[in-house]
């Protein structure tokens, strides 16, 4: 089974669950799909193939190329997107996402509104804060689904940094939360890396909750403080691309709806 596949699994396996169901959207967000197109693409331009389902417009996804392969049954087009940059395509279209029909487990529809939801959730940025940091110390009284949710998103930023420390802190103002210190972050990827934190907030269910990001030098004084008092998280290394199979699986040109 797949991480979709499991993740559809424990959200059915608990309707009521907005825990299990937030969780889903998440893997779905996180997860590469191939989308069946309606014509070869042109360029980074795709032109999904759509189906009326129930007088509602989906476009057909699937987590693995075997499984669009087996559902089409012939060749057939077919683009790679990110699940993030396949719902940013598709929101306000009115175009809702047929996950894995008749081929897996966690086939479902999932309706246009769905789709733009999930949109606005992962278009919560993180804000620029004015306070200033009068003591760091080990973490404390974070749920164990934000620690985890951390687990998940910073194991997908492979190259982003090195590594993260997750420590508790204290600010000039009185106020207290929590930061994430990504330690020699990579040029340009401080945004992704301040998205990432922030979705593991959103995704875990936490209804409130501070969490601030910070970005350190590994030569830098706080780096060896957090060294000692924050609970780290390793970074993958990146790995080497290889050659795109169909337009769409570079992730630096996502393709464009047309």
């Amino acid at each position: 089974m797949t991480d979709l596949d499991l993740a559809h699994a424990a959200m059915d396996a608990a309707p009521d669950d907005d825990v299990a169901r937030l969780r889903f959207y998440e893997r779905l967000a996180d997860t590469e799909l191939f989308m069946l197109l309606g014509e070869e693409a042109a360029g980074d331009q795709v032109t999904p193939e759509l189906f009326e389902i129930e007088d509602q417009r989906f476009a057909l996804i699937f987590d693995r190329e075997a499984r669009l392969a087996q559902f089409v049954g012939r060749a057939a087009p077919y683009a790679g997107v990110p699940g993030r940059d396949l719902v940013k395509m598709l929101t306000g279209q009115g175009v809702g996402l047929a996950l894995n029909l008749e081929v897996a487990p966690s086939a479902m529809l999932i309706p246009a509104e769905a789709v733009d939801w999930l949109m606005q959730t992962l278009s919560h940025g993180p804000e620029a804060a004015e306070a200033r940091l009068t003591e760091i110390s080990p973490p404390a009284g974070l749920p164990e689904a934000v620690v985890t949710g951390l687990d998940r998103k910073l194991a997908i930023a492979a190259g982003r940094a090195r590594f993260a420390y997750l420590a508790a802190a204290t600010y000039d103002n009185g106020a207290q939360g929590h930061i994430l210190a990504f330690v020699d972050a990579a040029p340009g990827a401080e945004d992704a890396l301040a998205s990432a934190a922030g979705e593991a907030l959103t995704f875990s269910g936490i209804e409130a909750g501070v969490m601030d990001v910070l970005f350190v030098r590994a030569s830098d004084p706080m780096a060896a403080h957090l060294a000692k008092v924050g609970l780290r998280f390793d970074l993958p290394e990146p790995v080497t691309p290889q050659a795109p199979t169909a337009p769409g699986t570079d992730p630096n040109t996502p393709p464009k709806l047309r």
